[in-house]
């Protein structure tokens, strides 16, 4: 199994990231031993994770919700879907330039 997660940090931003043991990498951000993005942001909360059949599905699924808008992510974190299709809808109905 692998695992795509998303953690809130102390400044209210968000990190996503991928693992295939999601207990050890909340621990391992809890603890700072992973010096990234979110040791200088703790404490760290998980707000969402979905569990996913291999690794690859699960990287790709964090690339795409890295890419997205923060309001995209707090509709995904509160499972409100029909937020998540307007939000998709309103995003790529906008003029470019």
């Amino acid at each position: 199994m692998a695992y795509v997660y998303i953690l809130k940090c102390s400044d209210s931003s968000y990190y996503i990231g991928v693992t295939n043991n999601i207990e050890r990498r909340l621990a391992e951000h809890h603890y700072g031993e992973i010096k990234s993005y979110t040791s200088s942001r703790l404490p760290v909360k998980l707000v969402w994770c979905s569990e996913n059949v291999d690794i690859i599905t699960a990287i790709a699924g964090e690339k795409q919700i890295k890419g997205w808008r923060r309001a995209k992510k707090e509709a995904l974190i509160r499972g409100d879907y029909e937020a998540l299709v307007e939000l998709s809808k309103s995003y790529s109905k906008k003029p470019l330039g």
